[in-house]
């Protein structure tokens, strides 16, 4: 039977439990994607002894369908499409652009929010484990991956509690190593594989972010 979560903080202890090779390497680095994927990533950072930090990933959702991916932008001005959604709903590029112009707003404003005038730590020679609470279509971690890499880091490592067994195989195509706690075929939705699946507030995120710096490891 495939796995159901009780709520993010449950499966980031599971996710990290698959990751302990990488406990107590100086070298990793663990980037939750806001929002819902920075609780699963403070619990696989606290158990790997590892720095935490964010990276700004926004889906494109299709007009009137939100939900629906069509694409994600990332830092860095990476922009991915689902070649799939696009063509079958045979979605304009001038769509596209308004779609992802008013992403790139929320993605700045989140940047802000989360990291103020931090600068964003040097990944050259790093191993970056990648993590959100779930991956559907894959876009938004597809796109991260790609924005991550321009970087220049030893390895990357996508990290999710559940993900769509199809998404898991393509991005193994993307990152250096996937791993994901369940895999379930018949997958719809995130929400369906957590039994508290609220979401996560920017005030959380913050909140996460500072105290992650301070927290005694799990040892």
């Amino acid at each position: 039977m495939d796995q159901v979560f009780r709520d993010r903080q449950d499966a980031g202890i599971q996710l990290a439990a698959r990751l302990l090779r990488y406990a107590g390497d100086p070298k990793v680095l663990v980037l939750g994607l806001p929002r819902g994927g920075v609780p699963v990533a403070y619990q696989v950072a606290r158990r790997l002894e590892a720095p935490l930090d964010i990276f700004v990933v926004r889906k494109l959702g299709v007009p009137g369908h939100r939900e629906l991916a069509m694409g994600a932008i990332a830092s860095g001005g990476v922009r991915v499409l689902n070649p799939e959604v696009v063509n079958a709903l045979r979605i304009s590029e001038p769509m596209i652009a308004a779609v992802a112009a008013q992403e790139q707003n929320e993605l700045e404003r989140q940047q802000h929010a989360y990291r103020g005038n931090v600068p964003f730590p040097g990944l050259a020679g790093r191993i970056v484990i990648v993590v959100d609470d779930g991956l559907a279509t894959g876009s938004t971690m597809r796109a991260a991956v790609r924005a991550l890499r321009q970087m220049q880091p030893a390895r990357i490592v996508v990290a999710a509690p559940v993900a769509a067994a199809e998404t898991c195989r393509s991005l193994a195509a993307e990152a250096d190593e996937v791993v994901c706690v369940s895999t379930p075929e018949l997958f719809h939705a995130v929400s369906m594989w957590y039994q508290e699946f609220s979401q996560t507030t920017d005030e959380e995120v913050r909140t996460l972010l500072e105290s992650s710096a301070h927290v005694v490891p799990v040892r």
